[in-house]
């Protein structure tokens, strides 16, 4: 029995830490996953199995919270990378800033102290565009050399991300004792879904599908595929070129909803039905946010225009995403196959 590599994936039932571990899996890596309730090992293992795992013997779990670091050195032990993607997420019970900025902080520091008590040689952390493309106005894509500005127009989930990237590359320079760093930035995450927790970005395809979204708000982002996700994290773990860097995952350049729901219309005949075919103006849905909270939430973001570049991911590792065609079909037929589409 040749002697595997542990990598330590925190946020385990998360879509893309559930990802992560299928790629470490298939690489022939040790996974050790930390869920804040070892109840959820369960979930996780179906999720997996949705995923095309089989076997599960390299697969072991460590109960461990953000807001706690009472579990985190138990957990690194005997790990010789992480993959750090646990934080709170857009859809958690989060409602202040600090809900979202203290647990994400904090549990960065807790995991980079835990690994380096462990002797961990590299730590990927998943940050997010959101600490990169906020907080200022671009016309040209945005680029790693980018971080986000933190004023009055940025959300708690996006400085939480920022806040706690910052914390990671400060701890590395004054006490990482030489433990390596790498940050992967995810734009909007599309892809199969494994269960029905997923990300911020497929909501909006469901909406679309199930006829919650009537009209499109004009707002344009980048997308990229939670698989190419977890290959880019893999890559920033294992290439040493990867150390010290940070790398931005999106697939092309950016999609509106209105393209997206074009997508959807184009290829999946009678089971789009319900998407929408039309953008509305913005003045309009600035107006109906006034008595539609669900609206209201969307409208900081109107008439956005969220382009970043992935040229420093392909060039720097090969990296090569998926067209965002794909992510945006493949993400529709697991919603239909999972019956989350009525």
């Amino acid at each position: 029995m040749e002697n595997k590599e542990t990598v330590l994936v925190t946020g385990g039932s998360g879509f893309i830490a559930s990802y992560c571990i299928i790629a470490l899996l298939n690489n022939g890596y040790r996974v050790k996953a930390t869920l804040r309730s070892l109840k959820k090992s369960d979930l996780l293992k179906e999720m997996l199995k949705e995923g095309g795992i089989t076997s599960f013997e390299d697969l072991s779990f460590a109960e461990a919270d953000l807001l706690d670091e009472s579990g985190w050195e138990k957990a690194a032990e005997g790990c010789q990378y992480v993959i750090h993607v646990a934080s709170p997420t857009p859809y958690t019970d989060a409602t202040t800033e600090d809900d979202f900025v203290i647990p994400a902080k904090n549990g960065v520091l807790f995991v980079l102290k835990a690994a380096r008590k462990a002797g961990v040689k590299r730590v990927v952390l998943t940050s997010a565009f959101g600490a990169v493309g906020y907080g200022t106005v671009k016309t040209t894509p945005y680029t790693e050399e980018d971080w986000t500005v933190l004023n009055d127009t940025v959300f708690p989930y996006q400085k939480s991300k920022t806040i706690s990237e910052k914390a990671a590359w400060e701890y590395i320079k004054t006490e990482g004792a030489g433990m390596e760093l790498s940050v992967v930035n995810p734009t909007g995450v599309l892809g199969p879904i494994l269960a029905d927790d997923f990300s911020h970005s497929i909501q909006n395809i469901k909406q679309m599908l199930n006829g919650e979204m009537k009209a499109c708000p004009k707002i344009i982002s980048g997308y990229v595929d939670v698989r190419d996700v977890a290959d880019l994290h893999f890559k920033a773990m294992t290439m040493p070129q990867a150390n010290g860097q940070r790398f931005i995952a999106v697939a092309g350049d950016g999609y509106s909803l209105l393209e997206t729901a074009q997508v959807l219309r184009k290829n999946l005949g009678q089971k789009a039905a319900k998407v929408p075919s039309r953008e509305l103006p913005t003045w309009l849905i600035k107006l109906l946010a006034i008595f539609n909270p669900k609206l209201k939430a969307v409208t900081p973001y109107l008439g956005m225009v969220k382009r970043a570049s992935n040229q420093k991911a392909t060039t720097m590792l090969g990296w090569k995403p998926r067209p965002t065609e794909e992510a945006i079909l493949a993400t529709a037929n697991s919603l239909i196959r999972m019956n989350l589409i009525p």
